[in-house]
């Protein structure tokens, strides 16, 4: 009995209602919907594909939501025990681990995935030998996109505990590229006046930030890994970032950061703040670490184009007019904003996640015709990600958010490098 997933719009699990027919007897309604798409296939993927990582209480359920699913799908089927419990043995769910990018046989270390976004932590840290072993990503079309290529459906929303709890108890490495959020300093300055500390709860409560470390908290891996933009060096006048790298201090992690910028690994101007760092309790601040020095290899916009891109990527004549007039018009104000026209044999601006509206801060000239926008296998590409990464599981639009809001894999990739051969230095010494 093989289950095929390959259209995901096609599988749908059940959320089971129990109720009352008209003649008295009790029977089961079975509602199907995106939430319960979310939290059930996140827990029966994790299941299939790392069932030594999860407790007792989250194999029960990833079992009863089995048990739920089949049972609806095949009412005529007589589904067992041995069936819930060991269903790669009866062949189910093969395109789970028929995908572009299985997890690494045997594996080196164990990571965890956090902000996934489309998966560019994961394939840097596979690349290493590395197996993820829990994930998480809230926007729906990027669970979809990581899903196609991973075989693996990332939780929701990780500030909720219900999404916690699946978690494993030990892995090596936590890896998150975290959206940055303002953090509030008031509540810390009060508790200093009056003498009490400040734990990082009590610097980092409400933010992303906050959950990440409390993560590390609780499961103290062996490293993390995290990644943001540049400007959270400076945000709130350097205040966040301080309170950033002290949380992680108090936590008994030495910590190392660098400002490093994508265009030594792709055709793109991209800095990003990398934030690495050791336990301390376990490693006593012995480890060797250091980012890896930018390669001398020069790239070109020219090299991740499309030979025929579809001409539905040249702008209109009404938006190319539009772009025109619009940089004129800051140009006489004596400021900068305008679109960027690239140099074929140069590098590009930083991919934003809002370049499905026009396209204006890479733009591709055209003999005798209007510039053009890139395409989404195009962005993927100036991301570093390899041709068989799969980017049509979704739309347009929501492929160019995921390319603008993702990592540089191979920048990415080299420090993860450095990560893995650390720890795996420490661990022989």
């Amino acid at each position: 009995m093989p289950i095929n997933v390959s259209d995901i719009s096609l599988l749908k699990f059940p959320e089971r209602i129990s109720t009352f027919q008209s003649d008295g007897k009790r029977t089961q309604i079975y509602l199907y919907g995106p939430k319960s798409l979310d939290n059930q296939l996140a827990v029966i993927t994790h299941y299939l594909h790392n069932p030594t990582q999860m407790d007792d209480e989250a194999k029960q359920t990833a079992r009863d939501y089995l048990h739920d699913y089949l049972t609806a799908t095949f009412p005529q089927e007589d589904v067992s025990v041995d069936m819930v419990c060991e269903p790669l043995e009866y062949g189910l769910f093969p395109d789970f681990f028929r995908v572009p990018f299985p997890a690494p046989q045997p594996a080196r270390f164990t990571f965890i995935d956090l902000f996934a976004g489309m998966g560019g932590f994961r394939l840097a840290m596979q690349a290493q030998g590395g197996k993820c072993v829990f994930s998480s990503e809230w926007n729906q079309f990027a669970q979809r996109t990581y899903l196609a290529n991973f075989g693996e459906m990332p939780f929701g929303d990780i500030t909720k505990e219900e999404t916690k709890r699946y978690i494993p108890q030990q892995f090596d490495i936590l890896c998150a590229g975290f959206p940055c959020q303002p953090f509030s300093i008031a509540g810390v300055s009060k508790k200093k006046s009056l003498g009490r500390e400040t734990g990082f709860q009590d610097k980092t409560q409400g933010t992303l930030f906050f959950d990440v470390a409390d993560i590390i908290s609780r499961h103290r891996p062996k490293a993390f890994y995290l990644e943001n933009v540049k400007n959270l060096t400076s945000h709130d006048k350097g205040k966040t970032f301080r309170i950033i790298c002290e949380t992680l201090e108090e936590l008994d992690y030495t910590i190392h950061y660098a400002v490093l910028d994508g265009q030594y690994y792709v055709p793109q101007h991209r800095e990003r703040i990398m934030i690495v760092g050791f336990d301390k309790r376990r490693y006593n601040g012995r480890e060797q670490f250091s980012f890896p020095e930018p390669v001398g290899e020069k790239h070109a916009i020219r090299d991740i184009l499309e030979k025929s891109p579809a001409e539905k990527y040249t702008l209109t004549d009404k938006l190319w007019n539009y772009l025109q007039e619009y940089a004129k018009k800051h140009q006489a104000k004596g400021n900068g904003f305008g679109f960027g026209m690239v140099d074929l044999d140069g590098i590009s601006r930083t991919l934003s996640a809002r370049y499905y509206k026009d396209g204006s801060e890479i733009l591709i000239p055209q003999r005798g015709k209007n510039p053009r926008r890139l395409t989404p296998r195009e962005c993927a590409r100036l991301m570093g990600y390899p041709d068989n990464y799969i980017i049509e599981q979704v739309s347009d639009v929501q492929a160019y958010r995921q390319c603008g809001n993702s990592v540089v894999v191979p920048l990415i990739t080299a420090v993860s490098e450095q990560i893995a051969n650390t720890l795996t230095n420490l661990e022989n010494e």
